[in-house]
């Protein structure tokens, strides 16, 4: 907690508590600097030392290594920023670190996580062996134990109860090709229940913006914001949740002399730094955004020919802004209506603009329609598909872009293919394997296409009758791999549904909440994963860039590569064969570059196919040659190439296409990375046009809008002659006249569609009416949980519904008055030094030094209604049931009526400590209560987006 320094000891062991025996009890910083003379001054110092023992300091040198200093580079695995770390390997022990000063990202810069990565791999408090809880006793077992006695566990359950029954949760920690190898490996399980961290923290980005232009993903990238004239920031803190590329966004501001917005519930480290701040009331997001384009189209300054030829159904758009006058946005948001329109002309006036935002816009029950706001206002002004624009979307874990690009997701395969049939006989086809074979180890063929249970709803498939559900059965097993629990809502309920589950199973480098929160005495399973420092691979940063990491040490402990326990367990239960068919096995570890190059082979839709492990190293290796705003080489080997390969990288690596820095760029060929707007959404609706009108890449044989490629439109356009016998002979096999640009294996359909200057998924408007979600256009929607009863009736929420496989509700919440007991907005948030679940940042002691105590924010004003001092303990009370105490921290931070909770903290339920439940030694060194202990049930209309940003909660001193 940011408050002054006092006396006491940390709620966990502190780093200094080996120093206490020595002097008799607990000591802390002061303490040790008192006692040690060092507080009193040198003059003081010196008189108390015996004459002659003062002399002239001399600096200690470095220590001469014992060995010879190998350098490897790696990457951050914290945000998703893909900061280069260059580790000193000395006789395989790694010994220091450095920011890659070359890397286009950091460019020599770290954040406090970043500069501590080396003892997340060195760490002491980490899982070492594989245990089992037995008897309420944590038990060491062996590797072959584990694997056979889970396997056993949970081939039991699928045998009794069907392959729904279990859940794989994977990981935005996992690198590219272990990702993609966990979705592979749940489906020759049988399920698409599998799901990981992105459905929390931007599953509603990727449907928003993906439904608007095509592919859903950052736009443009840290680097390109450099060029940006305003930066508009909605509910993110890049200051503390992406500190690196807050560099970027202070550059710009130098640079271009850029105009910096933040609307934000609270006044942040980021605030602190912007031209204008928005305060508006958590949950608002909709409202602010459409008070902003009413300004905009109230005074025409929206960019008329760019709507034109580029976007539709914006009419539609212009009906639904009408209604968001100054008067209605400052009744709904609080945000006054003269600030509205100041940063309305701010924003037209200073073009290019980027806008960025982070979860504080996505965790909502109505998350979606706020990413899709977002693109509309970009739109709207025309600020997408140029350099200094985009919507750059900052993502929090190191491969959670590239871990839902691989499909560790609930409804779709790799690269986006849906579970259609076609989209399985096409990864069959990659695989190598018979579609009737992938189809008999489903349920049913219904089962096989049916979207599954998503992480946030895993509770509801364990606590709701199986008749409720729309599968089989309910969960029986669940397997945590390398994802903290503790980042969820509703953790009493999780709590009730870990004991219900017959087997548990956590995978992952350091125990998480999940091996002590429940009351279990059996039945679950720690086995410890190698951290990404102990492996390599590619990882995909936000802004879309591959990068190779190296190995850096060996695995320590008994720990293994997430890969080596997959294929162990893929023999356990029988598929082995089939999940490594394409790929090389080293003793039970499949190469990493066999995968790389299996995913190149199908991932069409989104461009990985052209970066093959050969090309990534050279990119890792020529960073220095990589313009830091541009991200093209220049001169070198790679010259004209986009660093890490952006995707889309169209083609096959021979074709050596550049990647695609800016999504969208109409200004370059589309040989060098630009394109129009995806032609995902048919070619016209309700008799008007979706293709783009008078507008194409530079370079394009083909002068307008044109649908996505097939080989019968090769054939109309006469351009099929320009194939190769081996490619139309692989078309052939695959359809023929209806084989795609997304279903041709040889790349071909691509090419040629390239070598002619067109974008292989066509060129058409970007939408702004989705007409298959609940709200065609989006709307806003009060909370679930909001405090503002008068506003229900005119902006209610949406009706319970069942979808994502469980029953949902919406209105039968929202109609009960919660505030009356619950009168102040809960939101949360991160922190700099932790991240996630906190328990990898939590076990660094270098970091625990620096964040001791979980707390909540307060305004003085409900602070002192309520009786509370600062730095005095509260208990913290969600309309659930759920309660935290937690320190108080007094700060006009956040307005009056709201409170703010950090997200990092575990290991303390509603008062009570569960240190002693933890592997002795594997215990974080902080422990704090979880916020979303206190946090409510909500999920968003499209996604099952959990909603953390806008519910109630009642405070009291403790």
């Amino acid at each position: 907690m940011l408050v002054k320094k006092r006396s006491g000891s940390a709620n966990g062991p502190h780093i200094l508590s080996t120093l206490s025996a020595a002097v008799g009890g607990a000591i802390d910083r002061r303490t040790f600097l008192r006692r040690s003379g060092i507080a009193a001054g040198g003059a003081a110092l010196a008189a108390a030392l015996p004459v002659g023992a003062v002399r002239q300091a001399q600096a200690a040198g470095p220590a001469a290594p014992a060995g010879k200093i190998e350098m490897r580079k790696t990457v951050c695995t914290h945000c998703s920023v893909g900061c280069t770390v260059e580790a000193e390997v000395v006789n395989g022990v790694w010994v220091g670190q450095e920011p890659g000063y070359d890397s286009p990202f950091n460019l020599g810069a770290h954040c406090a996580k970043g500069a501590s990565v080396r003892e997340h791999a060195h760490g002491e408090r980490r899982l070492k062996h594989p245990m089992k809880l037995e008897g309420g006793k944590w038990k060491k077992i062996s590797w072959d134990e584990a694997v056979n006695e889970v396997g056993d566990r949970l081939l039991k359950i699928r045998e009794a109860n069907g392959p729904d029954s279990v859940f794989w949760l994977g990981s935005a920690k996992h690198n590219n090709e272990q990702a993609y190898l966990i979705r592979k490996f749940a489906a020759l399980w049988g399920t698409n229940n599998i799901d990981h961290q992105a459905r929390i923290c931007h599953s509603t980005t990727v449907a928003g913006v993906a439904n608007t232009w095509g592919y859903g993903a950052m736009t443009n990238s840290y680097n390109d914001i450099h060029n940006s004239k305003l930066i508009f920031l909605i509910g993110g803190n890049p200051a503390e949740a992406h500190p690196v590329a807050m560099q970027h966004m202070l550059h710009a501001k130098e640079k271009t002399k850029a105009k910096f917005i933040v609307a934000d519930p609270r006044f942040t480290r980021t605030a602190a730094r912007a031209d204008e701040y928005m305060r508006f009331r958590p949950g608002t997001d909709v409202a602010l955004i459409w008070g902003i384009l009413w300004h905009v189209l109230d005074n025409g300054w929206e960019d008329k020919e760019y709507i034109r030829r580029r976007v539709y159904g914006f009419e539609d758009i212009r009906a639904e802004v009408a209604k968001w006058t100054p008067e209605e946005v400052e009744r709904v948001t609080g945000v006054p209506g003269a600030q509205v329109k100041r940063v309305a002309q701010l924003m037209a006036s200073n073009k290019p603009g980027t806008l960025i935002w982070c979860m504080g816009g996505t965790q909502h029950s109505n998350g979606n329609n706020n990413t899709r706001a977002y693109c509309i206002l970009q739109l709207a002004l025309g600020n997408m598909g140029v350099s200094g624009g985009g919507t750059n979307i900052f993502r929090g874990h190191d491969n959670v872009q590239g871990a839902t690009d691989f499909g560790v997701v609930a409804d779709s395969l790799p690269g986006y293919y849906g579970l259609a049939e076609g989209s399985w006989k096409h990864w069959a086809r990659v695989w190598g394997l018979d579609y009737d074979y992938l189809l008999s180890r489903f349920h049913s063929k219904e089962m096989m296409e049916a979207t599954g249970i998503p992480v946030s709803r895993w509770i509801d498939g364990v606590l709701e009758p199986a008749e409720n559900l729309e599968q089989p059965e309910s969960l029986k097993g669940m397997v945590f791999w390398g994802h903290a629990p503790n980042s969820q809502t509703r953790l009493p309920e999780m709590k009730q549904a870990m004991e219900k589950l017959d087997t548990l199973v956590i995978i992952d480098p350091y125990p998480t909440v999940a091996s002590v929160l429940s009351d279990r005495t059996d039945g679950v399973y720690l086995l410890p994963a190698a951290t990404q420092f102990e492996t390599y691979g590619s990882a995909t940063a936000s802004n879309r860039s591959l990068q190779w990491r190296e190995k850096v040490i060996e695995p320590l402990f008994e720990s293994l590569p997430d890969h080596v326990i997959m294929y162990k367990f893929a023999k356990k239960f029988g598929f082995a064969d089939e999940l490594v068919k394409n790929i090389q096995v080293n003793g039970e570890e499949p190469v990493i570059e066999d995968i790389t190059r299996e995913f190149n082979k199908g991932m069409w839709t989104i461009g990985y196919t052209g970066q093959s492990p050969e090309r990534l190293k050279e990119h890792m290796k020529y960073q220095h040659t990589f313009d830091k705003t541009t991200l093209r080489a220049v001169g070198g080997p790679l010259d004209g190439e986009y660093y890490g390969l952006p995707w889309p990288c169209w083609g096959t690596p021979e074709m050596r296409h550049t990647g695609s820095a800016n999504l969208y760029d109409t200004s370059i060929p589309v040989a060098q990375g630009g394109m129009g707007f995806r032609a995902r959404f048919g070619v016209e609706r309700n008799g008007t046009n979706l293709l783009a009108e008078d507008s194409w890449p530079v370079g394009s044989e083909i002068e307008d809008g044109y649908p996505e490629f097939t080989m019968a439109m090769l054939k109309k356009l006469g351009w099929d002659k320009d194939l190769t016998d081996d490619e139309r002979k692989a078309i052939e096999a695959v359809g023929g006249d209806s084989a795609n640009w997304k279903t041709d294996l040889s790349g071909g359909i691509q090419r040629v569609a390239i070598a002619h200057g067109c974008a292989p998924y066509g060129n058409a408007k970007a939408r702004t009416v989705v007409w298959t979600f609940p709200d065609p256009v989006p709307l806003h929607r009060e909370p679930l949980y909001t405090p503002r009863r008068d506003l229900v009736a005119d902006y209610p929420t949406y009706e319970d519904k069942t979808f994502w496989r469980v029953p949902t509700m919406y209105a039968s919440i929202q109609k009960n008055d919660f505030s009356k007991d619950f009168p102040l907005i809960l939101t949360s948030g991160r922190l700099v030094e932790y991240e996630g679940g906190g328990d990898e940042t939590r076990s660094n002691p270098w970091l625990a030094e620096l964040q001791q105590d979980m707390f909540a924010e307060v305004n003085p004003y409900d602070a002192n209604n309520a009786g509370i001092r600062n730095g005095a303990d509260l208990w913290l009370h969600g309309p659930n049931g759920g309660k935290v105490l937690v320190k108080a921290l007094v700060t006009e931070r956040v307005g009056r009526g709201v409170v703010f909770m950090p997200f990092h903290f575990g290991g303390v339920f509603q008062g009570k400590s569960l240190r002693d439940k933890y592997p002795q030694g594997a215990d974080p060194i902080v422990l704090g209560e979880s916020s979303n202990t206190a946090q409510t049930y909500g999920y968003d209309s499209v996604t099952q987006m959990q909603e953390t940003k806008a519910t109630l909660c009642r405070i009291e001193a403790a």
